[in-house]
């Protein structure tokens, strides 16, 4: 599409659509899955076992353990560390539930600091200021001086498929005695510059295989990688009941085990996973381009990009005007869009006794009431993706 044009199209384009994926590498799928029915062995076998050790690597972490889902990758990895009842993690507020819901479980407290808002993931600047004006060092623990809490975490999210700002935000961590774990839940294979992959900056990094992952699987799985081995074996114990050896059990688990199925599927599609990557980055600065017309730069912000990173665009969230208006619209043209996230943390009811009010994580709340996800899976076709320009463009010249 060289310019903007208006002209009416019955062609759906659904936010996600993952059978031409699936029709491509039916073959391999199928033996995959054919090889677990023939093995009998359906918990922590051979395809769970490699797969931890290929996402490791591909990670460049040392090890990987396969968990039930990205939920509870994040609830294991904050139990490895030791969070419970009346501790706390700082982390953002913008992200999808599970970030703060699995420190809730725990019996801990989130603390929400805003928003980049340009890159939409949590601000050293405001984690800085949290700390400088809230906090000391008590007996080598940073306290919370309104609760008298010890915070234990800081748990960034690399949202969409962009890292956070890690030197920074390893920088604070260093300075003030907190463990880190990464959300890279909608992020893997995502770089910073310097060639450091998402989940191996922090102590332990926490993956999604959720369907809609760029890695997904046909239902719910996760992984928590690491670099310390210590970590490793605890992560290991915990999965299963907090068990070693069977039936003995020093410490209280929970059943986090990934099914062998999910290996299977999931080592198939490891092997496909950077072509995928590199079909969404294709068709994001597709997008890039087509958005850049006069007529729509007043009215939307593409996503931005950190210089020099690899965005892996699990989604392709932007900003624009008019933004629940322009959803309705597309919905009605048979486009499929997202809002990523429409209520940010600190404003959920569940999380009401915390006591925050909108105005304390204001980017994340302008962006909350901003931000839509328009389709750009591998699989799109440049008809397609004219067809979603076409009805965000019809929508503002109307």
């Amino acid at each position: 599409m060289s310019a903007i044009t208006i002209e009416r199209s019955v062609l759906p384009v659904p936010l996600l659509d993952l059978r031409a994926q699936h029709a491509a590498i039916e073959d391999e799928l199928f033996q995959a899955i054919r090889a677990v029915y023939d093995s009998q062995k359906f918990i922590l076998g051979p395809h769970v076992a490699l797969l931890e050790e290929r996402v490791a690597a591909y990670c460049n972490c040392r090890f990987g353990v396969g968990v039930s889902s990205g939920t509870d990758a994040l609830l294991i990895a904050l139990m490895a560390l030791g969070v419970g009842s009346g501790d706390e993690v700082i982390t953002t507020p913008y992200t999808f539930f599970a970030t703060g819901g699995t420190v809730a479980r725990l019996g801990a407290r989130p603390v929400f600091c805003d928003i980049d808002p340009d890159t939409f993931n949590l601000s050293a600047a405001s984690v800085a200021a949290f700390i400088r004006d809230n906090c000391t060092m008590r007996d080598g623990h940073l306290t919370n001086l309104k609760t008298g809490a010890t915070i234990k975490v800081l748990m960034p999210v690399h949202l969409f498929g962009q890292m956070a700002d890690m030197d920074g935000l390893m920088a604070l961590a260093r300075d003030n005695n907190l463990r880190v774990v990464e959300d890279a839940a909608q992020a893997i294979g995502a770089e910073m510059s310097d060639g450091r992959r998402a989940g191996s900056i922090g102590d332990i990094g926490c993956f999604s295989f959720f369907p809609s992952k760029n890695l997904g699987a046909f239902g719910d799985g996760g992984m928590c990688t690491t670099n310390d081995p210590e970590l490793f074996e605890r992560m290991r114990v915990l999965r299963a009941h907090g068990g070693k050896p069977k039936y003995y059990h020093s410490i209280i688990g929970g059943n986090f085990r990934l099914d062998e199925i999910q290996a299977a599927v999931l080592l198939v599609k490891l092997r496909h996973l950077d072509g995928w990557t590199a079909g969404r980055q294709q068709n994001a600065a597709y997008y890039d381009n087509e958005l850049s017309h006069d007529d729509l730069v007043r009215h939307l912000a593409p996503p931005a990009r950190t210089p020099g990173c690899r965005h892996i665009f699990n989604q392709y969230s932007m900003r624009v005007d008019r933004r629940d208006a322009l959803s309705a619209h597309m919905t009605v043209m048979g486009v499929g869009t997202e809002i990523y996230y429409p209520v940010p943390l600190h404003m959920q009811k569940c999380f009401a006794d915390l006591g925050y009010r909108p105005e304390d994580c204001p980017e994340s709340a302008r962006a909350a009431a901003q931000t839509i996800a328009i389709p750009v899976y591998p699989e799109l076709t440049v008809k397609q993706m004219d067809r979603v320009i076409e009805t965000i463009a019809a929508f503002y010249q109307s």
